[in-house]
This record gives structure tokens, C-alpha cells and sequence, in this order.
């Protein structure tokens, strides 16, 4: 059930389908275009169980979460269809207030971003081509290395065709003729023509030969002038023949553009790119690739690293990648081997545990989102340390020159993508960038050490608070938590939910109610009542910011068995009639009654203490907060 509630969470939190222009997601993050982000709360989006941390980039709102993200984007999916975007006038204006950098971030981050997993499967298997046949268990003659060939290759080879889909989302075009037009570009008759070599003519217009496959600029190119294209067809087309007209004249039009103008321009834009970032690479190689290496973490929280495509997506041994991957590679250790060290080094449970997949993911998958937000730009001396490390190895690779021979995310497991047979030194090269990566981060982060919060100190004794007198440890006032209701007062950690249960949310107490009236448990504002009224956020005149969740899972329940008696930023005073709830509807429904109140924001206080009784009403003290 956590995916189902922490996307609802995510659903209210970003302000629900009225504000939700689109939803897509990548390996690691739900990449949402909303109308008004400024009324997004991220401190409220990042206490949602499940959520490493979030980014505003390039017109999209960000919401980390790791390589668990497809689960949590089904049940968004769920809850709205946000794929097309429509009625986004608001959004389309606020497109065109963001600079000129960032409106081509947002775009090549866009497109390029759901087609992640395809390349990722088809480089991985280029990467076991290379692997199997040195071992001797695969032979290089046979049929079942042809196919894994076209395994490997299918993906690169129409890439495209799937950045026409995904560009025509974002352009709002046609997907299907979008798509189609990509298809013309690397119909096999005329890559025949291509490969013949002689000279082509369309309706004597003469047609550049050129091969789009696994090329990313001339459809990206395309799709964007079809948008136009479309718009002028629908105003000059009669209404009565448009189902016949537009398909007809967007699919002429386009398909010529794209093969005598708008193709041979895209090709010479991305071989210009490629000449100049290779030129530079090779009049100064040295100071190219230290660059590359360190900055390499927010080239990619930028999503810029996909302007880089026409480079590293056609890595092979004819023309391997000598910039973008081996900095990844160096990059994408060092994150792994940063937050491994992180690891080892933090005091708190939480920061252990998100440090320890986070290094899993960047080692062994090439996946640094969590990482990079989870942890080393969140301390920020973890990352220093691993840009510092980028810089040391990336010098090294830039003297040897380091070839990529294939395109796969650099990790431990792909670094065979560096196996070339007729030069044995390149593999070697890239086993001493990946260890001294690894080691240089390591030894740095550990040096540098993390500015982390600390957990909450347990107090020792177990003697009665004596919330009138000064306390031993320091602390100037204790705020008195009230019993919101009636009931059996139990531990956190008894709650049958791990998110309160291993007090991801904060510390506190729980409830088991007998009667279904919820009071202030002290004087304070209301801060938030959730939507679906299954839970209320307050905060004390003293500074306790406390969540009472009615029940367990309850938010399923869309309200039904509430009653509120208060609103938002409304004030009340300690013992007011906050809502009314049915339990008895709540248990025929299948759901746990029980009651949890937790301090969201305990790490800032010293300790929270539950009361020594274990029956409470309203007028009994449920927990001090010191």
C-alpha cells in the first residue's frame, strides 16, 4: 500500500488534476509540468514517505524518488490522465518566460528521458556481446549472436522513431503522423538509396543522403516545424474534409521537409557539435575531460549531458565516445563511492540507510539521481568531494585518451563497454579510473566528513518528566501534546505501518481510539487539512508542527468517514473540536483504526517523550516535546 499512499500524497501535495499540466517519469524521478509551482509546498513534498528530494528545472517540478519510481507513477496514473496536457494556456505562457536555455533543457530532458530504459536494456546487451565472446561462451559466427545484435541495436536504430512520440507530446502533435514521418526517415528503401550512394531527386528537389538512424537532432528538428505545420493546415483545411486533408498534407509536407530540408540540416548540427567538442577534446584533451568529470553531477541534474547524444549514443568501435561516458564513468563511481562512505561515517539510521542504496544504485546501475539529491547535494561536502575526485581521474583519462566503445550508463556491471581487443591498455585504463574513483571519493568524503542532523537523543531515565522545572538537558520550554482523543495510548514503533513505525516522518505516539471525536491537542494553527480529511497538520504556538492520521491507509476511505470542523491556517485553542470520525465505518471497511501523532519536525528539538499513562482523554498529556 506505500506506493498507493505516497502518490496520493504526492497527487494533493503538488496540487491535485487542476494544477497538473503533464506527468512523465524517467529511471529515477516523476517529472510533473504543473501550472503554479509556487504553490507547491517541497518541504511538505519531501517528508512524503518514498521521496528522496525534489528540483525545479527547466519548467518541470522534479520529484525524486529512485529506481522505485514506476511503481509510484502507476498509481499517480491512477488518479488523473495526465499525458496530454490539454487546457495548459497558463503553462504555455509560463514556457515562454523561461530563457532560451532552459526552454532547450526542459525540451531535450523531456524527450529524451522516457526512452532511458530502452537504451539502457540495448547498450547493457552490446555490453554482453562484447563480454560473452571474449569468455569463449558465445560464438561471434553464430544465430544467436546476430539476434542479441539486433536486440542491442533496435533501440538506437529507431531512436527516431521514439523521439518522434515522445517530441510529439511535447509539442502537442499528432503522434502517430510524428511518428510516421520518423519511419520515412529510416525506411529501408531509402537507406538503399543512401548506401547506393548515387544521386536522388524528389520531385526535383534534390534529397541529401544521409542516415538518420540512431541520429537525435533532425526528427527532434522535424517534430517541433510539424507543430506549425498542423496549425497551418487546421486553419486553411475545411472542416467537412480535415479527416481526410490533414492527415494527407502534414504527412507530404513533413516527409518532404524532413528529407530535403530539415534532415541534412539536423545531420550537419549534430556533426558540427560533435566536430567541435571533439576538436576541443583533442587540442586540449587535459582539460576537457577534468571538466567533463567534475561537473559531469550537474550536467546531469540539468538533464544537459542528453545535448551530448549524437556522441555517445553512437559509440562503437569505429567511433567510440572519448568525452561524455568515460566522464560518467569516473562521475558515477565517485557518487556511488561518496554516499558508500557516507554511509559508514552517519550517526543517523535514516541517512545510513538512504547513503547505502543510493551507493547501490550509482556502483552498480549507473543511477546517480538518488544518490546526487539523496545525499552528496544534500550535505554538499560529499559532492565537493566527488567533483574533486571527477577532476583528478578525468585528467588521468584525458592523457590516456579513454574510449567508450559502445553506449551503456557507466557502472561496475557495463565496464566491459570499455573491452576493445585490438587495444587491451583502454580496458585497463578505465579498471584504474573506476578504482581510483572509487577510492578518491571515498577517502575525500571520509576526510571532509557530512554536516548531518542529528537524531533526536533518546532520554535515558525513566522517571516522570517534570515539565516545571528546568531540564538537565539544557532545554528552555517543553511543549505539552494533549490527547486528541480518547483512547489507549501505544509506542510508535507498535504501529502496524513502517512509515510510522520507523518514524520516517518524525517521532511521536499513537492512539488506539474508543470514541471518534479528535480535539486540539494544543493551541496552535491549523496547517493543513488533507484533502481527503483523513489527516490534520498543526502547528503549536511554540513551533510543534504535529500530523494526526486517522487511522491506517484511511486516506483510501476519499473522506467519507469524516466530519472537519476547522479549515486551514485557521487558529484554535488546546482541547477545540477538530473533526468528528466514524470508526465503526472505518473498521467495516476493512482499515486500522489506529491513530498515530507524530512531531514532523522533531529532529529540531531534543526529545520527544510519550506520557506513562496508558489510557488518555483530552485532558491528558499524550507526550512532552523538549
Amino acid at each position: 500500500m506505500k506506493y498507493q499512499e505516497s502518490a496520493q500524497a504526492i497527487y494533493e501535495a503538488v496540487g491535485t488534476k487542476s494544477n497538473i499540466v503533464s506527468l512523465i517519469h524517467c529511471m529515477t524521478r516523476l517529472r510533473f509540468r504543473l501550472r503554479d509551482e509556487s504553490i507547491v509546498d517541497d518541504e511538505v513534498v519531501k517528508q512524503i514517505p518514498g521521496v528522496v528530494g525534489v528540483n525545479h528545472q527547466s519548467g518541470q517540478y522534479q520529484v525524486i524518488i529512485g529506481n522505485d519510481v514506476a511503481n509510484y507513477y502507476e498509481e499517480l496514473a491512477k488518479l488523473g490522465d495526465f499525458t496530454d496536457g490539454s487546457d495548459d494556456s497558463k503553462a504555455e505562457k509560463s514556457k515562454e518566460k523561461e530563457n532560451l536555455f532552459n526552454r532547450f533543457a526542459s525540451f531535450i530532458s523531456a524527450c529524451m528521458s522516457p526512452l532511458i530504459p530502452a537504451l539502457i536494456g540495448g547498450g547493457m546487451i552490446k555490453v554482453i556481446l562484447i563480454l560473452l565472446p571474449m569468455l569463449g561462451w558465445l560464438s561471434e559466427k553464430g544465430q544467436t549472436y546476430a539476434i542479441l545484435t539486433i536486440f542491442g541495436d533496435a533501440p538506437f536504430y529507431f531512436l527516431p522513431i521514439m523521439l518522434a512520440y515522445t517530441a510529439a507530446q511535447y509539442f502537442k502533435v499528432t503522434p502517430m503522423l510524428a511518428v510516421t514521418v520518423g519511419a520515412i526517415m529510416i525506411h529501408p528503401n531509402f537507406t538503399a538509396m543512401v548506401s547506393a550512394g548515387k544521386s536522388v531527386t524528389f520531385m526535383g528537389l534534390p534529397v541529401t543522403l544521409a542516415t538518420y538512424s540512431s541520429s537525435v537532432i533532425p526528427i527532434l528538428m522535424m517534430v517541433w516545424l510539424m507543430k506549425y505545420i498542423e496549425k497551418g493546415i487546421d486553419k486553411i483545411c475545411p472542416a467537412s474534409l480535415k479527416s481526410i486533408l490533414k492527415p494527407l498534407l502534414v504527412l507530404f509536407i513533413s516527409g518532404t521537409l524532413a528529407l530535403v530540408v530539415v534532415g541534412p540540416i539536423g545531420t550537419y548540427a549534430g556533426n558540427l557539435l560533435s566536430t567541435i567538442i571533439l576538436f576541443i577534446q583533442g587540442k586540449a584533451s587535459w582539460l576537457a575531460m577534468p571538466l567533463m568529470a567534475a561537473f559531469m553531477p550537474l550536467i546531469v541534474m540539468t538533464g544537459m549531458h542528453w545535448a551530448f547524444a549524437p556522441i555517445f549514443l553512437a559509440a562503437s568501435l569505429a567511433h567510440p565516445d572519448t568525452l561524455i561516458l568515460p566522464a560518467m564513468l569516473a562521475a558515477n563511481i565517485a557518487q556511488g563511492a561518496a554516499c558508500l562512505a557516507v554511509m559508514f561515517k552517519a550517526k543517523n539510521k535514516n541517512t545510513k540507510q538512504v547513503a547505502g542504496a543510493a551507493s547501490i544504485s550509482a556502483l552498480l546501475a549507473g543511477v546517480t539521481e538518488p544518490a546526487l539529491y539523496g545525499i552528496t547535494l544534500k550535505y554538499k561536502k560529499p559532492l565537493y568531494a566527488a567533483m574533486i575526485s571527477g577532476a583528478i581521474t578525468g585528467l588521468y583519462m584525458g592523457i590516456v585518451n579513454l574510449k567508450s566503445y559502445v553506449f551503456a550508463v557507466p557502472s561496475l556491471v557495463s565496464i566491459p563497454q570499455f573491452v576493445n581487443k585490438a587495444d587491451n591498455a583502454n580496458f585497463i585504463n578505465a579498471l584504474i579510473v573506476l578504482v581510483a574513483s572509487f577510492i578518491l571519493t571515498f577517502i575525500l568524503t571520509w576526510i571532509f566528513g557530512i554536516d548531518e542532523e542529528a537524531e533526536p537523543v533518546a532520554a535515558t531515565s525513566t522517571e516522570t518528566i517534570d515539565t516545571d522545572h528546568q531540564l538537565d538537558s539544557g532545554a528552555q520550554t517543553t511543549t505539552k501534546v494533549y490527547s486528541p482523543m480518547t483512547g489507549e495510548l501505544i509506542n510508535l514503533d507498535s504501529v502496524n505501518d513502517p512509515t510510522f513505525a520507523q518514524k520516517m516522518l518524525g517521532d511521536g505516539v499513537a492512539i488506539i481510539p474508543q470514541d471518534g471525536h479528535i480535539y486540539a491537542p494544543f493551541s496552535g494553527t491549523i496547517m493543513t487539512v488533507f484533502p481527503t480529511k483523513h489527516a490534520i497538520g498543526l502547528k503549536s504556538d511554540t513551533g510543534v508542527e504535529l500530523l494526526i492520521h486517522c487511522g491506517l491507509d484511511t486516506v483510501n476511505l476519499k473522506g467519507a468517514p469524516f466530519t472537519t470542523h476547522v479549515k486551514d491556517n485557521q487558529h484554535v485553542t488546546q482541547g477545540e473540536l477538530l473533526m468528528d470520525v466514524d470508526l465503526k465505518q472505518i473498521k467495516a471497511a476493512g482499515y486500522d483504526i489506529t491513530t498515530p501523532l507524530v512531531v514532523t519536525n522533531s529532529s529540531e528539538f531534543v526529545s520527544v517523550e510519550p506520557a506513562d499513562k496508558t489510557v488518555v482523554t483530552s485532558k491528558d498529556v499524550a507526550m512532552y516535546v523538549i
